[in-house]
């Protein structure tokens, strides 16, 4: 049993055991203080009741107009407690969080070679989009697939449409 609650300022310093992981992305202290300031309901922590953070998902609204979306920056659960279905229930969530802001779509970006997390996105109802080249700092070659998922208010999923050619990161609005 876990529940998902708000990721606190304490929670940084409880989530080494998820980070730890060769395929989550890690960042500065002051990036994840930057998303808990600017999209806090956008940050969420599953949490056992335990108190040990089991997994936790980072993200935000942005663009404009048909472009306005929720992205997810990072998704993440401690190899302890993967197939458990929260990495589902973080990204049901922040689906949720970004219907009520009338987003069009939710949109991540994911390596190319992770075949698992790939497929449990398809499964989520996410399209490959679009590959972008180069993606991942310090690997150059590695890609990452944009994958997407239309929400209602993009009624005739225009959003999902995938595109024909890749993409470099410098393309990526």
């Amino acid at each position: 049993m876990s529940i998902i609650r708000p990721f606190t300022c304490d929670d940084l310093f409880k989530f080494n055991n998820v980070n730890l992981d060769p395929l989550t992305e890690t960042y500065g202290l002051s990036f994840y203080m930057l998303y808990l300031a600017h999209w806090p309901e956008y940050v969420q922590v599953a949490e056992s009741p335990s108190g040990e953070i089991m997994g936790y998902i980072m993200g935000k609204a942005e663009g404009s107009g048909e472009s306005w979306h929720g992205h997810v920056t990072a998704l993440t659960v401690s190899p302890d407690y993967r197939r458990l279905g929260l990495a589902a229930k973080l990204m049901k969530y922040l689906e949720e969080v970004s219907e009520k802001k009338q987003a069009y779509f939710v949109d991540l970006f994911v390596r190319v070679s992770n075949k698992v997390a790939i497929q449990m996105y398809q499964q989520l109802g996410y399209i490959v989009y679009r590959t972008v080249l180069e993606y991942y700092n310090g690997d150059p070659d590695e890609n990452a697939y944009d994958m997407r998922k239309a929400l209602s208010r993009d009624v005739l999923k225009q959003s999902v449409i995938p595109l024909t050619h890749p993409v470099r990161p410098e393309e990526v609005e």
